[in-house]
């Protein structure tokens, strides 16, 4: 693993989301891969739920100061960056205050999901890869955990297909269990359309649903790895039909097996590079 770069994306990264399985695997390859002496970049939404003055959150202006077009919209980025501690780890935090500064995550106090959920995935995305611009960094693996992140195969695939940056990048989606039935509203398809994405593809986002976005991205994707054995029966139906590689970490304890953890993906990243 040694020189190998890893975009890791997730709309939770622990220890600032402390509270959801997929936010403690991100942080765990993140660290087995630096280990290995890979580089890891990671990637999450600043929601409002972040404490920044506990976490030592901080501007990076010359990655900030990007208006990201959602829609129509110009929307200020705002790129934060902490340091995971003893771990000589960085997070970057994609923030707007349109978008983010509301102090819940997917939905409100009424547990309704909230109207923009859509634009504000699209931000993500964008935002992601104007700062991975903006960085100079060519990543030789993504990371793509769950469905708020799942439209950022899409864009790099369409919308930034000219970007050299992303050309050899292997991209592997982490399939948890499904939370939401809906969690998009069908205003994606219009910021798709809007962004000048192929008609053919923008189509499939019709009915925005949390499996519907997560087979999408399979369908742009190198790779899954799965980390529950209650994989949806439309996932795994999809997975059979599109032959794609599986990497399959359902089971393990994330607390108290963390060498299984490093052996099941970790190892398998290293199995897929030539060897010297």
């Amino acid at each position: 693993m040694k020189g190998k770069n890893f975009l890791i994306a997730s709309s939770g990264i622990y220890p600032y989301v402390d509270n959801q399985d997929s936010a403690k695997l991100a942080y765990k390859i993140a660290r087995t891969a630096n280990s290995k002496g890979a580089q890891t970049r990671m990637f999450m939404p600043r929601f409002g739920t972040v404490n920044e003055r506990k976490h030592q959150l901080h501007e990076v202006i010359r990655l900030s100061g990007v208006n990201i077009v959602i829609d129509d919209d110009d929307m200020p980025l705002i790129i934060k960056v902490a340091s995971i501690p003893k771990e000589r780890m960085q997070v970057y935090f994609i923030d707007n205050d349109e978008f983010f500064k509301r102090k819940f995550i997917f939905t409100d106090d009424d547990n309704q999901l909230f109207e923009d959920n859509d634009g504000r995935a699209v931000f993500f995305a964008k935002g992601i890869v104007e700062t991975v611009k903006k960085l100079k960094w060519r990543p030789d693996y993504m990371l793509i955990f769950d469905w708020f992140t799942a439209l950022l195969p899409l864009y790099i695939k369409t919308y930034y297909k000219n970007e050299p940056l992303f050309h050899d990048a292997k991209t592997y989606i982490v399939l948890n269990e499904e939370t939401f039935e809906t969690p998009m509203n069908k205003g994606l398809k219009n910021k798709l359309i809007f962004d000048e994405l192929p008609p053919e593809i923008i189509d499939k986002y019709e009915n925005p649903t949390e499996i519907n976005l997560l087979k999408n991205a399979i369908d742009m994707a190198d790779g899954v790895i799965v980390r529950t054995k209650n994989i949806p029966e439309a996932i795994a139906r999809h997975l059979e039909e599109k032959n794609i590689d599986v990497i399959d970490v359902s089971g393990i304890d994330l607390d108290e097996d963390e060498e299984s953890l490093k052996n099941r993906i970790i190892d398998a990243f290293e199995e897929k590079e030539p060897s010297n």
